[in-house]
Order: structure tokens, then sequence, then C-alpha cells
């Protein structure tokens, strides 16, 4: 869920998108959909530095973590 809304935030945003078979595709996300499947042929998602706010995505990952533990 946490990745989720991350990605629902990019809507609208480029990124580019590099595949576990070595293929990059660029382009903007025009949706997020809730996938509750494990797995991904996703290994990155490049996006521009000013588009994330780094310390609430590292603080929600820390609470996700936390209440994963208990």
């Amino acid at each position: 869920i946490l990745f989720y809304s991350f990605f629902k935030s990019l809507v609208g945003k480029d990124v580019v998108v590099e595949l576990k078979n070595d293929l990059s595709i660029c382009g903007y996300v025009s949706a997020a959909k809730k996938n509750l499947q494990p797995g991904s042929i996703v290994c990155y998602v490049q996006l521009q530095a000013d588009e994330v706010d780094t310390q609430l995505l590292q603080d929600a990952a820390r609470k996700e973590a936390m209440k994963q533990k208990q």
C-alpha cells in the first residue's frame, strides 16, 4: 500500500522504467493500479529528483517496516 500511494502521487509526471530484461521505457504515469500480486518485471523507476519528497518516503517506509515487525 505504501508504494501504491507513492505512485498515485506520480500520475502525470515523467518517468523512466527499467525492466529486468534490460529494456527501458520513457513516458509519464497515467494511472496507478493497486496490485496485490507480488512480483514484477520492473527493476527500477527513475524520477526527477525534484518530483520526490524523499524524507516523506523514508518516514513512510520506516513506519511500514515497524508495523510489519509487530
